[in-house]
């Protein structure tokens, strides 16, 4: 296939454009503009080479000239996404840093709901996934932790941004595909969950449910697992 190479390769090392041809209509970052452009309307389902190529205005075959493979083309997406983070100076203090870039994260999930679904299967270090490790690395200064333990910091919280957003997604997503409310489920999902521990056969449930019998403030719970990731890497002493 065009463009499609026989041994593995990272496409950021690959030259936008090879030979000495006429000048590439579109660039890389045209590419992925356009297959994020896609995600984002029909979801992820939806990037296909031929779609992105009928989004360019450009026959399919030709696209694997700038992309070989449809990973790779996650790959460009998933960079593009990366731009969005807004990288400050780090204020000195590392805990409200990360925490910020958590948050920015977790809105940059929202805005672009098939992010999540990537985050696994995508491996390698993008030009703007090192920018973003480089900015985390820098707010992470003031911890006296080595590299290695700071880089463990970074990902467990982005894997904990990650499967949060995830599951609030992919609650949001069955929500709308039902055609009852999301209340009147719960309600009967509440009524049901009560007969049952109202049999006595589970009585450590009960007692957790009436020392918690409030509704559950599921931003406080975000916040609350980020800061408990956090304490595990304050130093000892």
């Amino acid at each position: 296939m065009a463009g499609r190479a026989a041994v593995p390769e990272v496409i950021w090392a690959r030259p936008e454009r090879t030979g000495r041809g006429p000048k590439p209509a579109f660039t890389r970052a045209d590419v992925a503009a356009a297959a994020v452009r896609i995600a984002d309307a029909q979801g992820l389902d939806g990037v296909s080479m031929r779609h992105v190529a009928a989004e360019l205005g450009c026959g399919t075959m030709s696209l694997y000239n700038y992309v070989p493979r449809k990973e790779d083309l996650y790959e460009l997406m998933l960079d593009a996404i990366g731009a969005e983070h807004e990288m400050g100076e780090p204020s000195g203090d590392w805990r409200a840093d990360m925490l910020r870039n958590a948050y920015e994260t977790r809105t940059i999930m929202r805005r672009h709901p098939w992010v999540p679904r990537l985050m696994a299967g995508i491996y390698g270090f993008s030009p703007n996934t090192l920018r973003y490790l480089e900015h985390c690395l820098a707010c992470l200064e003031p911890l006296d932790q080595p590299y290695g333990i700071k880089m463990e910091l970074v990902a467990l919280l982005n894997g904990v941004v990650t499967t949060y957003t995830a599951n609030e997604l992919a609650t949001a997503e069955r929500t709308r595909s039902t055609p009852w409310s999301e209340e009147e489920e719960n309600a009967v999902r509440i009524a049901y969950l009560g007969s049952q521990v109202a049999t006595g056969a589970y009585p450590r449930v009960a007692a957790a449910f009436m020392e918690a019998s409030g509704p559950i403030d599921l931003e406080e719970v975000f916040e609350r697992a980020l800061q408990r990731v956090m304490d595990a890497f304050e130093p000892r002493t």
